[in-house]
């Protein structure tokens, strides 16, 4: 076999919750030059403090709304939008609530790589 297949129970971080996304792989492990990371939070508020990497990342809102920070940019953001953030440039984003924010996070690179600002 030429691809490879990786099961939910490998990713890092992974639910044991068959019905949530939550978890990250590295693109490294699979021969591949992206990597995923699948956020699920139900806690308003919640998601990742001020940050930035050496390349550039995607969101994809699966359920719920989330509040972005990109650069100087601040923007709402709902299920079915995508947003890019460039490579170097500082964000952050959080669960608007009520309920559940769903998303898949790409990284345009083979591991993660974060500097925390805050």
């Amino acid at each position: 076999m030429v691809g490879k297949l990786v099961d939910r129970a490998q990713w890092s971080g992974a639910s044991d919750d068959a019905g949530v996304w939550r978890g990250e792989i590295e693109g490294r492990h699979l021969g591949a030059n992206v990597s995923v990371i699948f956020v699920h939070t139900d806690k308003p508020g919640g998601g990742p403090r001020l940050h930035r990497h050496p390349y550039a990342e995607t969101f994809i809102i699966r359920k719920g709304r989330a509040l972005f920070t990109v650069g100087e940019d601040r923007f709402e953001a709902s299920a079915g939008q995508i947003i890019t953030c460039p490579a170097n440039v500082a964000h952050k984003f959080e669960n608007l609530g009520p309920g559940t924010l769903e998303q898949i996070d790409i990284h345009e690179a083979s591991q993660f790589s974060t500097e925390w600002l805050e």
